[in-house]
């Protein structure tokens, strides 16, 4: 391992897709959870998309998802969305690879706009009616929108590089949960916009039958996404960040 930290930038750049992409391919073709009104399936390699991009970076971290996505597809696994399944989490690999290499501006913008282009979509149901009054659908959204543009949003990409691990997990944790609520955008995007526009599969009604019932289970879906990203990308990037994987790459 040692020795591979030395070879030059374009050499790890090639390893690091390689052994990702197939790593990435590997966790997708085990399913884990349905998606709930969407007939896909989560799978484990999505609580990779945030470690791709923290270590890897923005390119090296995109493309192995991408190659990843689709050798996961060539050896049987479904291709939901017309093939655009990937993009969800290739967004939260470049933008928390942006991120950590201190390009806040370009994540920023990024995110406006999934936040602007979900709420505009005439399939999206942007109030949620409950039991307790009327929520905006996007609340955990907006919360994650926050954290990004405040300080912790500069501070965290530099913290997952500290060699304390208290700073190492709370960058990660706030990393993870900026990069998963954009990667809920992503997918809501990408739903609507294949089933509803696309292919007409799903109406207005069927999409605010989903939003409905979505709006009470993605909090604690995506606060498992966050957790199960903390706990195997701290120690994970505490390991290659020193060895195979510096902040070069």
């Amino acid at each position: 391992m040692s020795k591979l930290s030395h070879l030059n930038r374009n050499t790890k750049a090639i390893a690091a897709i390689a052994i990702f992409s197939a790593l990435y391919a590997a966790l997708r073709i085990i399913p884990t959870v349905p998606m709930i009104g969407t007939g896909a399936t989560f799978h484990l390699s999505d609580i990779l998309a945030p470690l791709f991009g923290i270590l890897l970076g923005p390119y090296v971290g995109g493309v192995s998802i991408i190659i990843g996505t689709f050798a996961a597809i060539g050896l049987g696994t479904p291709a939901p969305f017309l093939g655009l399944d990937f993009l969800p989490a290739f967004v939260v690999a470049v933008s928390l690879g942006f991120l950590v290499r201190g390009r806040w501006l370009p994540v920023v913008i990024l995110n406006a706009l999934l936040l602007l282009g979900y709420a505009l979509n005439p399939f999206t149901s942007n109030f949620i009616m409950t039991p307790w009054g009327t929520f905006p659908y996007l609340w955990m959204h907006i919360v994650a929108f926050i954290v990004l543009i405040s300080p912790l949003g500069h501070k965290a990409g530099q913290w997952v590089k500290s060699s304390k691990t208290t700073l190492i997990t709370s960058g990660f944790a706030i990393l993870a949960f900026v990069g998963t609520m954009m990667q809920h955008l992503a997918g809501g995007i990408v739903y609507e916009t294949v089933l509803g526009n696309i292919v007409g599969s799903v109406d207005k009604a069927g999409f605010a039958n989903t939003w409905n019932f979505v709006f009470y289970i993605y909090p604690w879906e995506r606060l498992a996404l966050i957790l199960g990203a903390i706990i195997v990308g701290v120690p994970v990037a505490r390991i290659l960040m020193k060895t195979l994987f510096p902040q070069e790459v």
